[in-house]
Order: structure tokens, then sequence, then C-alpha cells
């Protein structure tokens, strides 16, 4: 079970005196009823365009997929992101967030640095399940701004997780004490975005997950320790035992 952080009775409550509401509109309730929906249309469109550009690749679904998949016009849809590449924005903006709470629930998950380690790949590996590998280079080819939030989280974000990971994999002792921590960042950073050159593993040949797989346990392993190695092990099997 991931761990959780409970919240302080009272100490974000947004009342500041006994029956008086604050200013704004999200503390009217008449305000706030008729914004709701909005909010929720506006959810749904970024889920089902998220996962029609995770299955088809994001060039190939229109925003007349989208809104036929929802059941609404593409009016509607017009209404809360003005073209495709601001809708493509927004998914990314999602992702990166979602990015953040899974990062930081393997971390607090986690025994020691190995089994955040794979707690992370079972994550990936779920993500990747139902991902068209096409995604990256869509998104790097025809979104430039879209491309480069993502450019920013993998090269800012993942980067000071992925070392940190190191460092404490180090300290715990599981991991080589002689890793040159900056550089082996900057690798893992790089190989994982080799299950989406499809000049090197071309669609149809080879699945994502599997490269994915492949490239994590061998990056594991040369991380390890004769310690660190039999840690590796024994989760193997436990996950085998599944």
């Amino acid at each position: 079970m991931l761990k959780s952080t409970a919240f302080k009775k009272g100490k974000y409550s947004i009342f500041k005196q006994e029956n008086k509401f604050p200013k704004g509109n999200f503390c009217n309730l008449k305000s706030f009823l008729s914004f709701a929906p909005r909010m929720e249309t506006q959810r749904r469109i970024l889920e089902k365009a998220n996962e029609q550009f995770k299955r088809f690749g994001i060039r190939s679904v229109s925003m007349d997929d989208i809104a036929a998949q929802l059941g609404i016009s593409k009016k509607t849809i017009y209404q809360y992101f003005e073209d495709k590449d601001t809708l493509v924005d927004a998914v990314m903006q999602e992702e990166e967030v979602r990015m953040h709470t899974d990062c930081s629930r393997c971390r607090e998950a986690s025994s020691d640095a190995v089994d955040e380690m794979f707690l992370a790949m079972d994550r990936i590996l779920e993500q990747f399940s139902q991902m068209n590998p096409v995604v990256i280079y869509d998104l790097e080819k025809f979104y430039p701004v879209a491309y480069q939030r993502f450019q920013r989280m993998k090269n800012n974000y993942l980067y000071g997780v992925i070392r940190n990971n190191l460092l404490r994999g180090i300290e715990e002792g599981y991991y080589r004490p002689e890793l040159d921590v900056d550089i082996v960042t900057r690798y893992r950073l790089e190989s994982m975005m080799l299950p989406f050159n499809l000049s090197v593993y071309p669609q149809g040949k080879f699945h994502l997950t599997e490269v994915a797989r492949e490239i994590m346990s061998l990056f594991l392993f040369g991380l390890a320790t004769s310690k660190g190695y039999q840690l590796i092990q024994k989760y193997k099997k436990q996950k085998n035992k599944l």
C-alpha cells in the first residue's frame, strides 16, 4: 500500500469567519455549480485525447475523432482548446503532473533504491502497454511547444529523480560506489528514449514494453554491487510469483 500524508483538520479551510464566505466565484454556490460542468467537460476531453494519442499516435488523431469518441461536437472542444496544438500541450501538462505523482509515490512506497526502481518499472510498463511508439516522433516533429515541455520534464525533473535514486542506492550499498552519478543519470535518461526509436526497434517487430523491460533490467544489473545483485534477484522472484 502506498503511503499517504494526512491533512491537519482545519488547516486548509477556505472559511475565514463563521457563516461568511470569502470573495471569489469558487465560494459562490451559483457560480461554482455553473463552473463545475465545464471543468468536467474539459477533463473528459483531456482524458480522451490522451487515450487516443497514446493508442494511435498524435498526428493521426483529429479533433473530429476526439469529438466523435466523446459524443460531442468539434465546436465544443474548441470552446476549451483553441486548436490541436493547445490541446496537445494541455495533455502534456497533465502527463507532467501524473509523472510527478507517480515518482513521488514510488519513492514513498519503496523500501530501498532497488525497490523504487521496480515500482517505477511497473508503472512505466503499465503506461507503455497501451502506447504507440510513434507518439514521441509525432511530438518532436509536429508539436514543438509540447515537445519542449516534455524535454524540460525529462532533463530537469526526471534527471533529479534518477540521480536521487542512484545516490540512495550507493548509500544503501546496493549500487557500486565508484559510479559517476552524473554520467549514469544522463545515460539512463537517453536509454529511456530508445524504445521509441523506430529505426532501432521497428514497430511490429518489437513491442514497446518488452524493449523497455530489457533496457531497464540491463541498467539495473549494471548498477549493482554483489549485495544489490542478490536484492534484485529477490525482487524478481517475488514478481514472478505474482
